[in-house]
């Protein structure tokens, strides 16, 4: 892992963005979700009537890995090996007995799977789950990941499980009380 640790912030939220790991342009930018596949975040998140200002300023973002995991040798960003993700898993641990989300948000298949069973992104986006998990109960509403390497978000059933779910997370009462 290559640091330095990327963090989204201290904000206290019921809601909680969770990412894979940040891309080699969120440690020198100092933010998660701060170059290509965040422009696309906050795009869909502006759909629902919400700037990315709104956002980082109400939602705390988390990672399954803090650090950038390095280039995968095939191109793209390395995805994290299980070591990793357990180094890391203290982290998440603390943010869920400090914050007690009742809203989770996973973000791509890796942090989707940090709370799921595997299984394709057609069974999960566009469902809330209702979990107990770090001593925690919350619901879980996962998003598929916005990378531009990924066409699932702009091609169907995607483009509709998407839109599907971004109302879901909008209609949720942590998602209302965090933005009344």
């Amino acid at each position: 892992m290559i640091g330095p640790v990327v963090s989204g912030g201290p904000i206290v939220s019921k809601v909680l963005f969770v990412a894979q790991a940040p891309g080699d342009k969120e440690g020198p930018a100092g933010r998660p979700f701060a170059w290509t596949a965040g422009k696309t975040l906050f795009k869909w998140f502006n759909t629902l009537g919400y700037d990315e200002e709104t956002i980082r300023s109400n939602i705390y973002f988390s990672a399954v890995c803090r650090c950038f995991p390095g280039k995968n040798v095939k191109g793209g960003d390395r995805v994290p090996s299980p070591e990793e993700i357990e180094n890391c898993s203290s982290w998440m641990q603390k943010e869920f007995e400090i914050l007690k989300p009742e809203l989770v948000i996973p973000i791509g298949k890796l942090a989707i799977g940090l709370f799921l069973e595997p299984a394709p992104l057609i069974e999960t986006i566009n469902k809330t789950f209702k979990l107990n998990q770090f001593n925690q109960k919350f619901d879980l509403i996962p998003l598929p990941h916005p990378s531009g390497a990924s066409p699932w978000h702009r091609t169907e059933p995607g483009v509709t499980l998407l839109k599907k779910a971004l109302r879901k997370i909008k209609g949720h009462e942590a998602w209302k009380t965090t933005f009344e």
